[in-house]
């Protein structure tokens, strides 16, 4: 009798205990653990919502969490849980998908449509039961409006405002980068500084048509705009902005010229931008498709400066359409990792690859323009990583294509032959005369004179020993390579915060 009331007991404890892990948490918001914190003033009205939570979290099988204009009740953003991938238009752009809901170990970040707040408002938030879990239990229902309240600024900064501040613990001007992109007027043409102070910022960042912008960081290494976006979550085939007109119905608003939106940051026909003294990060994971962490869609005219910045991506880090100057930048990738069509002149950065037998860059500058020229740069690969190639380019498509190397350094992550080319669908190799695969002075990683013998027979190696001493100052010099009698190198990068 005995053992089958321990059977029984034991029985039912294996079938009641669904119900038991599934019971529900109370959640009541305190300054620890929501953001905003209830009873908030002066919150930016393009504040992401944060809850920390006890354990791990995730989403739930169904429920909703809903911000309501206090002064009536009514519903101005509404986030669905259980369907985290929303569209919206970043920056006037149409046809973004975003996260709506971000979960990293404890923390929940929540994603609100670009707008949903408005300036001097108070608003409240609730959350249904079953919405997100806990471990093994769910977060009860968060239903009365006096439990997560905030209110907003009385108002944006004043119009003409030149130098604002993004601080993603909400002490700046805005919480977000395109929070204060989109505060920047439509055509703008003032230098205006946006400082980004130190933290990381969970978004896709899209800027057009908004001119002499400097987007300047408190720290190099610790402010951060990071977000896994990618060709398969925002897919567009269409991108290059030379190339003719636009199957993209949202570009007409904006320019000519189709526009990617894989890209983590993209600047698209700005003029004197400059990007300096931060870390930009594609998180998208290794195999996750073409994932740049920075496209700039500029003209030959452009004057993009990136300066001390830090790339990290796999496929595709960089891609640059127009003048652009780089000075003490780190990147890595692993295939095709800088390309786009130029002119570009890099100076003293460094480049990573990520993995073996793949390419630093593919260039595919018309021959109106110079292509990518690097100056005192590094080109190594991460541990064990080998017989990388400086390009790989298809001369039938692209014959002009232009990778110059300046007194660089090549570890043994360059393969020996240095350069490929690839024949054209149907075996085409097309001209390879007016292609530019020139070296002058490579070193290897001990400072010595790398071995150059088993070069591509179509590149060269530049000396004045063969009378190239002229080619090789012409190219040395920005000016010469960027066109435009642009001089980058006396312009006003940054004052250092």
């Amino acid at each position: 009798m005995r053992r089958n009331s321990v059977t029984v007991l034991l029985a039912f404890f294996l079938v009641a205990r669904p119900w038991l892990a599934a019971a529900e948490l109370p959640f009541a918001p305190t300054a620890a653990n929501t953001f905003p914190p209830p009873g908030a003033t002066s919150v930016c009205p393009d504040t992401p919502l944060r809850l920390t939570l006890s354990a791990p979290a995730k989403a739930g099988a169904a429920g909703k969490l809903v911000v309501h204009d206090a002064a009536n009740g009514t519903a101005v953003a509404t986030i669905d849980l259980a369907q985290p991938v929303a569209t919206q238009s970043i920056g006037g752009l149409a046809n973004y998908n975003y996260y709506t809901a971000i979960f990293a170990d404890r923390q929940v970040s929540l994603h609100l449509p670009h707008g949903a707040l408005a300036y001097g408002k108070t608003y409240y938030v609730t959350l249904d039961a079953g919405a997100i879990t806990v471990g093994d239990d769910t977060i009860a229902a968060l239903r009365a409006p006096t439990a997560w309240r905030f209110t907003t600024k009385s108002a944006p900064p004043a119009r003409g405002t030149t130098r604002v501040t993004i601080a993603a613990d909400g002490t700046g001007d805005f919480c977000t980068v395109q929070g204060a992109i989109d505060f920047v007027p439509d055509g703008n043409a003032t230098p205006t500084t946006l400082f980004v102070r130190r933290g990381t910022y969970t978004e896709i960042v899209f800027v057009t048509n908004k001119h002499a912008l400097t987007l300047l960081g408190e720290d190099r290494k610790s402010t951060v705009i990071a977000y896994p976006n990618n060709d398969k979550f925002n897919n567009n085939s269409a991108g290059n902005p030379f190339g003719g007109p636009s199957p993209d119905p949202a570009a007409a608003t904006l320019a000519a010229g189709p526009i990617y939106r894989r890209g983590m940051f993209t600047a698209h026909r700005c003029t004197d931008l400059t990007i300096a003294n931060l870390t930009l990060r594609n998180t998208t994971p290794h195999g996750g498709s073409q994932a740049e962490a920075i496209i700039l869609n500029g003209t030959t005219t452009a004057r993009a400066i990136l300066k001390e910045v830090d790339l990290y991506s796999f496929q595709d880090t960089l891609q640059i359409n127009g003048q652009a100057y780089l000075a003490h930048c780190y990147l890595e990738g692993d295939v095709d990792f800088m390309w786009g069509t130029g002119p570009c002149f890099w100076e003293d950065c460094h480049a990573r690859s990520l993995r073996t037998g793949a390419y630093y860059t593919q260039i595919r500058n018309p021959p109106t323009n110079h292509g990518y020229v690097y100056l005192r740069c590094t080109f190594d690969g991460a541990p064990g990583v080998t017989g990388n190639f400086l390009t790989r380019v298809e001369p039938s498509r692209f014959p002009a294509s232009e990778v110059v190397l300046l007194d660089c350094t090549l570890t043994d992550a360059v393969s020996p032959i240095g350069w490929q080319l690839q024949a054209a669908r149907g075996g085409a190799m097309g001209d390879t005369t007016r292609l530019h695969f020139w070296e002058a002075n490579s070193r290897n990683a001990a400072a010595r004179p790398i071995d150059a013998s088993q070069r591509l027979a179509v590149s060269r190696q530049l000396s004045p020993a063969t009378g190239d001493t002229k080619l090789i100052a012409d190219y040395r010099d920005p000016t010469f390579v960027l066109g435009g009698n642009w001089n980058p190198r006396a312009a006003p990068i940054f004052t250092r915060p």
